[in-house]
């Protein structure tokens, strides 16, 4: 791709092998319905590739996610999972998309969704809870899910009013452990046993994780054994619909990133991509991300030394928290490939100082 097309700007190298294989990972593993986390990556050829794997179920979160699942086939099928929506979101997802799915935590949440839609007979209401912390990147029950009362009160709530009830949990984005996942299906069966409620749907949420540079969890088999292995303890009623939402597991390994260096000065190096950009997980999640220098008219110093990388604003932030190793000799012109980066890349894109890269190429 470099030989032919000797980037100067940011090009997002989309690999659909790799989508390919995660995508069978968890069909053919996970007991349940996968919802691809359409935030995570919503570009359409991601989303196009997965829908062919066999993917046809989408967590989404806005109507432009609603529109882009609808989008890719009529046996495409979304859900809101967003607990906290717009009254006129709600309105167009259910009469517009026909989403029967919505999720809540929160009681007036849940009047909103009732009354936006007429009290319609055949929606599914799913209660979110909080889980506790403390083994994930990113911990989302800091804004989102009820405690285990407010929740089995919810629940109650939802089965009063006519609707399919289910439990949602989320135990946090590139969770490292295993055990979070079980706990989590537990204290689901603690709060439909207190509400008294049977569930229709029990969703275990996303927050596998991927592997980065100094980070390699466990398989993903050991997070998936510990949902079964969590589900068997609580007797989960055989009509249940379990369902999980990953998101950087299914796409992280499925994008790679080649950037071009604009300058060196000695130990720093300028790159046409940065913390504003496909980067931002460098500084919000503490990633660091496996790269490889390719230099297209020779061969590189086998000596390798770390440099300080910076972004390609004119802002004095936009430098990365850890240094990359790359050969000693690198100079403008040559290209990085930065790999690991299908999750919360191009999502993630800003357009600060006119800056946006937005090139795309698949790699077969």
């Amino acid at each position: 791709m470099i030989s032919v097309l000797q980037p100067g700007n940011p090009v997002y190298c989309l690999h659909p092998e790799e989508l390919r294989k995660s995508a069978r990972q968890f069909l053919t593993q996970f007991p349940g319905h996968t919802l691809y986390a359409v935030k995570c990556n919503p570009h359409p050829f991601v989303l196009r590739t997965l829908f062919e794997a066999g993917i046809e179920h989408f967590d989404a979160a806005s109507i432009p996610e609603i529109a882009a699942v609808r989008g890719l086939s009529a046996d495409a099928t979304a859900y809101y999972m967003h607990p906290v929506k717009t009254r006129d979101a709600i309105l167009t997802a259910h009469t517009v998309y026909g989403i029967r799915h919505f999720v809540v935590d929160h009681p007036d949440e849940l009047a909103k969704i009732l009354y936006e839609t007429n009290g319609a007979s055949d929606l599914v209401i799913l209660v979110r809870f909080a889980t506790p912390g403390g083994v994930a990147r990113y911990e989302l029950s800091q804004k989102f899910g009820a405690s285990p009362e407010a929740a089995a009160a919810l629940l109650r709530q939802a089965r009063d009013a006519g609707c399919g009830t289910g439990l949602a949990f989320h135990v946090g984005s590139q969770c490292l452990s295993p055990a979070p996942f079980r706990d989590g299906v537990a204290l689901a069966g603690q709060i439909a046993s207190a509400a008294d409620v049977t569930l229709d749907y029990l969703d275990v949420g996303g927050g596998f994780p991927a592997d980065y540079i100094g980070e390699q969890p466990p398989p993903l088999s050991d997070f998936l054994n510990a949902v079964k292995d969590g589900v068997q303890a609580i007797a989960l009623p055989d009509e249940c619909v379990l369902m999980c939402q990953p998101g950087r597991a299914l796409v992280a390994s499925g994008c790679s990133l080649v950037v071009q260096v604009q300058l060196r000065k000695e130990s720093a190096i300028y790159i046409n991509d940065g913390r504003y950009h496909s980067l931002s997980e460098t500084v919000t999640g503490q990633l660091s991300y496996p790269v490889r220098a390719i230099r297209s008219d020779g061969a590189f110093a086998e000596t390798m030394r770390d440099f300080t990388v910076f972004g390609p604003t004119c802002d004095s932030t936009d430098v990365l928290p850890s240094a990359f190793s790359l050969p000693e000799d690198i100079r403008e012109g040559d290209w990085i490939e930065i790999g690991q980066l299908g999750a919360y890349s191009n999502a993630l894109v800003t357009r600060f100082n006119g800056i946006s890269p937005d090139h795309f190429v698949t790699i077969e």
